[in-house]
């Protein structure tokens, strides 16, 4: 039976070996994920944008989208900077804003004071390891330098928009929408030396509201506060109702891998609910499913290393919708119905957007929960503890690899115990060997009497034979939670650790790491006993190879980890051996 069961394991790790292999080819080929959500194909769009109506002009109750009715495209805030006939268009000659802060430039268009692009002028792009190292030799292929990452932009390629406006007027009016001409009140558009914070302000006048749009950039800081200021300049009360809205196309983020798969799309977080993701293709299809009302959290769109996210004020209570604005273009917000307000009199409220990086610290301090868009699935109770460990190493030696590295020896340090006795019971094996080898033979015709004398073997021989399996079945949890850890971390992102390793957070450009991992794992496997059965002897032997050949793809930091946890294991195993030799002489 134990021989068995070993056999049973040995066959589920070459098969999930094979299976995760075959799956990081078919994604290196363009082709959908096995184990997770396909990217969303490509589509073709207009650079200007799809040509949707502003929100509706119907009494309140009735032009409020929610998440939870089957409302037309047209009641939704649409996208098209472009203005139907019913709303006045801006002026061709309408330049945006341009603000410079020492951490963004960003692009303010007058129509609708919105915040059309947001380039992160610390957040360099990430080179592209298939144009570096050892495959760039063959490609001739060279990466451009001194680009930063542009978020938030309109082009052929992309439309990613930050949207706000009102929306609930009578009939047969609007009030300042998205697409609805606003004027820059002037000002400075640059934060200067010793300047703390920039406000850029933008008015328009609709339907008897006056909006105040204003934004306000920090120093030091992606976080915008925006404030808006409703006045009413009619002669009647109003009750109109402020969405938050981020809009965005299906498509895969430019430049992103594809050796594995990471999320993109909208993402909601409020008490009731917790943090909960929606895909595009549940948006097209209506399946959606998420919390529709709350009087807290926040709305987002994330993907790869990156966040834009809406947290409007805690306490209000507000809607929040997703849908599909035209083909490929989908809108995620929150809609807050704002107080009655009377002829002459004013009310404000203020949010906060969010575009920039997936710092834990920086997106915690901002709102509960924010610091979820850094996603590491079912294990986050595990890689929680280990991302504050590696934080907390990296304020030590202030380099991201010799973190890894350190977070290494104490993660082995802390399993030594079950790994020395695995190396005993690897060891026993070992020795008795040659006898099970004459077992397998003796009782070749009848696997039942063969496997009643490897039992009474092992019993006297006092051997466990699933002893050496422990230690690996209790670190591959610790595995994989580091894997999300060090791919969704945007601190790993352009981080160097030594020589040609200039990004840890993309796989080794010169396959030195996986080709010494792969050496390191051979010389483990002649350590330990080899198995009586061929077909597992052969699978073993295979292993070093199956793993090497996938760590080709993995990123640079994870395999750094299984490097300096074989070497480590590879001594911790040599030790052991070498004091059960001495007790040996002894006796």
């Amino acid at each position: 039976m134990a021989m068995d069961f070993q056999r049973t394991i040995l066959w589920v790790i070459f098969a999930m070996s094979l299976l995760f292999l075959w799956d990081r080819w078919q994604i290196h080929q363009g082709r959908p994920s096995m184990l997770g959500a396909a990217p969303t194909p490509t589509a073709e769009k207009k650079a200007d944008g799809p040509s949707a109506p502003p929100p509706s002009a119907a009494p309140a109750d009735a032009s409020v989208p929610t998440a939870t009715t089957k409302a037309e495209p047209a009641a939704v805030p649409g996208a098209a900077p472009a203005a139907p006939s019913a709303v006045p268009a801006a002026s061709p000659a309408a330049e945006r804003v341009r603000i410079e802060t020492d951490m963004v430039r960003a692009d303010i268009d007058p129509n609708g004071a919105v915040l059309a692009r947001l380039e992160m002028l610390q957040q360099d792009v990430a080179p592209d390891w298939t144009q570096t190292g050892l495959l760039a030799l063959f490609t001739g292929k060279k990466q451009d330098k001194d680009q930063n990452v542009v978020l938030l932009d309109v082009n052929p390629n992309r439309v990613y928009l930050a949207q706000t406006g009102l929306i609930g007027a009578p009939q047969g009016a609007s009030f300042p929408n998205h697409r609805t001409p606003f004027t820059f009140a002037g000002g400075a558009t640059r934060l200067g030396a010793g300047q703390d914070a920039l406000e850029v302000k933008f008015v328009a006048e609709a339907g008897g509201v006056k909006l105040a749009k204003t934004y306000v950039f920090k120093r030091g800081r992606y976080d915008i506060e925006v404030r808006h200021e409703v006045q009413n300049v009619g002669a009647e009360p109003l009750a109109p109702s402020l969405y938050l809205q981020l809009l965005r196309d299906g498509n895969k983020p430019e430049g992103e891998s594809r050796l594995y798969y990471t999320f993109t799309g909208p993402a909601v977080y409020t008490e009731e609910g917790k943090f909960q993701k929606i895909d595009f293709s549940d948006i097209e299809k209506g399946k959606q499913s998420h919390v529709t009302g709350a009087d807290n959290g926040w709305i987002s769109i994330i993907q790869h290393y990156f966040v834009s996210a809406w947290v409007p004020p805690q306490g209000v209570k507000r809607e929040v919708y997703t849908r599909q604005i035209d083909k490929n273009l989908y809108a995620v917000g929150s809609i807050l119905p704002l107080q009655p307000i009377a002829p002459g009199a004013s009310v404000s409220t203020q949010a906060t957007l969010f575009v920039g990086p997936q710092d834990q610290n920086a997106l915690e301090a901002i709102a509960p929960g924010l610091d979820l868009v850094v996603d590491y699935g079912w294990l986050t109770f595990i890689a929680k503890p280990l991302y504050w460990l590696l934080e907390f190493l990296h304020k030590l030696v202030g380099n991201w690899g010799w973190a890894i590295v350190l977070l290494t020896v104490l993660v082995k340090a802390a399993f030594y115990p079950l790994s020395a006795a695995s190396y005993k019971s690897m060891a026993k094996m070992k020795e008795v060997t040659p006898r099970m080898m004459k077992i397998r033979e003796q009782y070749a015709d009848d696997k039942q009497k063969m496997n009643v004398a490897m039992m009474e073997l092992y019993k006297n021989e006092k051997i466990n034979p699933l002893g050496g399996c422990l230690p690996i079945v209790v670190q591959i949890p610790v595995f994989i939670a580091l894997y999300w850890v060090l791919l969704s971390s945007v601190e790993m992102r352009n981080a160097p650790w030594i020589l040609w390793v200039k990004d840890l957070a993309t796989p080794d450009p010169w396959f030195i790491l996986p080709l010494l991992m792969m050496a390191t794992m051979w010389i483990q496997y002649k350590l330990n006993p080899t198995p009586p059965d061929p077909v597992q002897a052969k699978v073993m032997m295979l292993m070093p190879f199956i793993f090497g050949v996938m760590f080709f793809f993995f990123p640079a930091g994870l395999v750094l980890y299984w490097l300096v946890n074989n070497i480590l294991s590879i001594a911790q195993q040599w030790y052991v051996t070498r004091q059960i030799a001495k007790a040996k002489q002894v006796g």
